[in-house]
């Protein structure tokens, strides 16, 4: 318990180094940093990012991000560069360079070959006066005063600020060309966001002889015989042609309870709800879930345009498809 204290002294004074150093990039953002966004938004090919050691896992990250954010990137280990990698660069690429110093040797030695092939480059650097930034294009500036480390050696504010930089970058770029929460989730199928922007009502509700379905004039007990076997918690009521007039729900089975009617007499029509709420199959499943739950009902029908069931679903189904 004696040796919590300095440890926490010490995670204080790391993160507000580390926040002092994000804010003074603030006052580095100029036309340099409008430049800088242009190139991007112009690239006919690729962004390509490299940098060094701990630049090189922050370069990682920003490449990343800019993939997943409708700059199409990818991250080149500098000195895999100098050994085939080049390869990877042709002149419609924009590359984004990495170094605190700006005297990274591993990224020196590419620089003529960059130059060369007239790829436009971007430094991320410390230095504005280094070797990186005079030969890039647009040097981006992310000096900070002070490394969080003690000895201010290990790389810690600085990467912090490259890092920030990048997703500047990356945000900046984002609102520019009108990247949309769907186009996002294309870039992340697989994750609980790609499942709620992109699945859509057909792929997860019941249909053809799944749908629960009995016609006008059917009894309640027949009705009854129709949920349970569906497994939806509700049936549909059709007319003759096969177009929706109601749905039968477990709350109307209650009801009709209470009143005390004869279940194998008592036609469906007499008890079923009128007004039910129908979606269309193209409706994104997030969407659906929104209006059951904004009307607090359990399930749901799709229609096509005749008014037809398509479709059934419930909550059960949206939490199994991962929407909720």
């Amino acid at each position: 318990m004696e040796q919590s204290k300095p440890f926490l002294e010490s995670a204080i004074r790391t993160i507000k180094l580390e926040a002092e150093a994000v804010l003074e990039l603030i006052p580095h953002l100029d036309a340099g940093f409008e430049a800088a966004c242009e190139l991007l938004i112009e690239c006919k090919g690729r962004v390509i990012v490299t940098g060094m050691g701990k630049s090189g896992h922050i370069g990682c990250k920003i490449a990343a991000t800019l993939a997943s954010t409708g700059t199409p990137a990818f991250f080149v280990h500098p000195g895999e560069a100098s050994h085939g990698d080049m390869g990877m660069f042709t002149p419609e690429d924009v590359v984004i360079a990495l170094s605190n110093s700006g005297e990274t040797a591993e990224i020196v030695t590419i620089l003529p070959l960059i130059k060369r092939m007239a790829a436009p480059l971007i430094s991320i650097t410390g230095n504005p006066a280094s070797t990186l930034s005079q030969e890039a294009n647009v040097n981006l500036d992310i000096s900070v005063s002070e490394e969080a480390c003690p000895l201010n050696l290990a790389p810690t504010s600085s990467t912090t600020a490259q890092l920030v930089m990048g997703d500047a970058l990356a945000i900046a770029l984002l609102e520019a060309k009108g990247f949309t929460a769907e186009d996002f989730a294309f870039s992340h199928p697989g994750g609980s966001l790609g499942r709620k922007l992109l699945l859509k009502v057909k792929s997860i509700m019941h249909a053809g002889d799944d749908i629960p379905t009995v016609e006008l004039g059917t009894s309640v007990n027949a009705a009854l015989i129709e949920v349970t076997e569906k497994r939806l918690g509700m049936t549909t009521v059709v007319d003759k042609d096969g177009v929706l007039v109601g749905i039968f729900t477990d709350g109307d089975l209650r009801r009709t309870l209470d009143l005390n009617l004869d279940l194998k007499s008592t036609p469906i029509e007499q008890v079923m709800t009128r007004q039910s709420t129908t979606v269309n199959e193209e409706m994104l499943a997030a969407e659906a879930l929104h209006i059951m739950q904004t009307k607090k009902i359990n399930a749901l029908i799709a229609c096509d345009d005749q008014g037809r069931p398509t479709g059934a679903l419930n909550m059960h189904d949206m939490l199994k498809a991962g929407v909720i």
